[in-house]
């Protein structure tokens, strides 16, 4: 059951770092600059983050399966959009726009489904470690696996590689049964889902926008903010009313779930962050070739491979607290390894110990985030947090890549500083979430089997 679940998540986290080492070749194979790719590949994970939470609704109106089926094949055919753009326009529609709605698609019904096929909460904690794991795994191996693919025929087969990984997960998932029955009547805010979405998108666009001016990139993204804001006016409205809403506000008055989303979408902006920042740094700036900065990117795959692998017994063996707090305090340390090391050295070497740590960091505080979240709330609920866990997450990584990515490409002039800037806002992210992982509750509720 688990394996068309945890290639699901594989490979859409491998979609939105893949496209890090072929920057310079799809640059030049469709005439547009480094900001454009970074463009296509935060649009891609802003159009995740924006439409996860109406795939939840959507998970529980269609059937979780049906829903799941339905995020694969859209997505298959944004890969082959993507695979035969001629230009950046046509590759952010079927990279950025096709495949984001599909994974919006098919995530929430992931974890849903694990949540509900694994009632033991050891076995759930293990189910959401694999799944999880090989997030972290397709996050960090897509520059390695996209980049000798992209090497030795072109960037377009990366995307013919999914188009392959979603028949094979079609294939495997077909036995796949649904716990619940879908309930068609169940509405969905359009509303709710169009004010959502549209403050999402003019604040992490907004943050792009940096180089026009600060003052437009202000404008935009206090507009973006207003329309959250007004976004949460309208469902609070709704709920008082008694009618159904996109995302019930009473989700955030969990104070450990609040707490663990704000971690989780701090180690996605992190892992997406750092993995553009060093494969810009490494394209644009050493003149590496894509295979090349796979190679380098390696050391955060082992890195988060190894700590994956423990991380079901981990979850058994220590709080969930421990964890978080830990893998924070490890990927922090390997944001200034990094920083140190390449500064004074300059072999490809020099970037192998940061990467590895960042990577431990990154596996061991990844599912012990996802696992508190979850287990927060009843099995009723569970549509509705997937997707708002799965949306802050990829938040997050929108925001990584924004954010260090701005930093990085306008100030290229200058790159040895632009490099320092970008990793040290990450770095400083990075604290941010060490101090709110402090604030976590060390053990669940013993009663409810469950987080408080």
């Amino acid at each position: 059951m688990l394996i068309p679940l945890a290639l699901a998540q594989f490979i859409c986290s491998f979609a939105g770092t893949s496209m890090n080492v072929m920057i310079t070749d799809i640059g030049a194979d469709l005439d547009t600059s480094v900001q454009g790719v970074q463009v296509a590949i935060a649009v891609f994970l802003l159009v995740m983050a924006a439409l996860m939470i109406p795939g939840g609704v959507l998970t529980e109106r269609w059937g979780r399966k049906r829903c799941f089926q339905l995020g694969l094949l859209v997505y298959a055919a944004g890969a082959l959009v993507s695979a035969a753009a001629p230009g950046l326009g046509v590759l952010i529609i079927g990279n950025s726009i096709l495949e984001g709605v599909g994974t919006a698609l098919l995530i929430p019904p992931v974890y849903v489904l694990a949540t509900l096929l694994f009632t033991d909460t050891a076995a759930r904690a293990g189910a959401f470690g694999i799944i999880t794991g090989m997030g972290g795994v397709g996050a960090a191996t897509g520059p390695l696996i996209g980049g000798a693919i992209s090497t030795a025929l072109s960037w377009r087969a990366v995307f013919l590689f999914q188009a392959l990984v979603i028949v094979f997960i079609v294939a495997t998932g077909r036995r796949l049964a649904d716990p619940l029955p879908a309930d068609p009547d169940r509405p969905l805010d359009l509303v709710g889902t169009v004010l959502s979405a549209s403050g999402l998108a003019c604040v992490v666009l907004g943050i792009m926008q940096a180089d026009s001016g600060f003052a437009v990139m202000l404008i935009q993204v206090g507009i973006g903010v207003a329309l959250l804001a007004a976004c949460a006016l309208h469902l609070r409205a709704r709920e008082r009313l008694g009618k159904p809403v996109l995302l019930s506000l009473s989700l955030f008055g969990n104070r450990t779930s609040n707490l663990a989303l704000v971690t989780q979408a701090i180690q996605w902006m992190l892992l997406l962050g750092v993995s553009f920042v060093v494969a810009t740094y490494l394209q644009v700036v050493r003149g590496y070739n894509a295979v090349e900065t796979g190679v380098i990117s390696t050391a955060a795959t082992a890195g988060i491979l190894c700590s994956s692998l423990f991380a079901s017994r981990a979850a058994r063996n220590h709080p969930q607290r421990t964890l978080i707090i830990s893998g924070f305090a490890v990927a922090v340390t390997g944001i200034a390894v990094l920083l140190a090391l390449v500064r004074i050295w300059p072999s490809p070497w020099a970037f192998t110990p940061g990467l590895l740590l960042i990577g431990l960091g990154s596996g061991a505080m990844l599912t012990p985030s996802v696992n508190v979240v979850q287990s927060a709330f009843p099995e009723t609920e569970q549509g509705e947090i997937s997707g708002l866990s799965r949306c802050i997450s990829n938040l997050g990584s929108a925001l990584g890549t924004s954010i260090a990515g701005t930093i990085l490409v306008t100030a290229l002039a200058t790159p040895t500083r632009a490099y320092l800037l970008a990793l040290l806002v990450l770095a400083a992210a990075g604290i941010a979430g060490l101090l709110t992982a402090v604030l976590l509750p060390g053990n669940p509720d013993p009663k409810r089997g469950r987080y408080a």
